[in-house]
């Protein structure tokens, strides 16, 4: 039996579940998500939990059963906490400044690169080195944020580029010179 799967998930007060079928919605304060599982899960509310069942121990069932569980919870939380990834720009003359509602980067390029978050996802620059990305849903949190990454990725030899707050680049030690030859 799924360990994950067979939690029930508890509903915060302000939070509005409605269930039909296997399509799932979830309002709260900080917005709404809706998530449309698998046909084979048999997702119930009963206004205080959330239980996920899968009807038999076929392997497909067992690898649904937890994920599905795991995408539901994930929306709970993101819709009553929501969810948040910061980015450190490193470099001399790197740096990133909002711009309309997205963010835009000096990243070492001939021209400056502009990412426009998606909705219901929002963007802050508290100073030029730091990028705040926020909202309800993980998934696109998460996507958004590793689109800025890959503006300019921090390179081994002096550690350059847009990181995550707390991601540890493995340092390169570049070129020695041979002083016996």
């Amino acid at each position: 039996m799924s360990r994950i799967g067979k939690q029930p998930i508890a509903l915060p007060a302000g939070v509005k579940v409605t269930i039909a079928g296997t399509s799932v919605k979830v309002e709260g304060p900080k917005g709404k998500l809706e998530l449309t599982a698998h046909q084979n899960m048999k997702i119930e509310s009963d206004g205080k939990a959330i239980t996920v069942a899968r009807p038999n121990d076929d392997r497909q069932n067992r690898a649904l059963h937890g994920l599905t569980r795991a995408l539901i919870n994930n929306m709970v939380v993101g819709v009553t906490k929501g969810y948040e990834k910061k980015l450190k720009v490193e470099g001399v003359g790197f740096q990133a400044a909002a711009k309309d509602k997205g963010v835009e980067l000096t990243v070492g390029y001939a021209n400056r690169i502009v990412h426009l978050p998606p909705v219901g996802i929002t963007v802050a620059v508290p100073d030029p080195t730091t990028i705040v990305v926020s909202g309800a849903d993980k998934q696109m949190v998460g996507q958004f944020a590793a689109e800025i990454r890959a503006s300019r990725k921090p390179e081994p030899y002096k550690g350059k580029g847009v990181r995550y707050e707390n991601e540890v680049v493995r340092r390169k030690e570049g070129k020695s010179f041979a002083a016996g030859k």
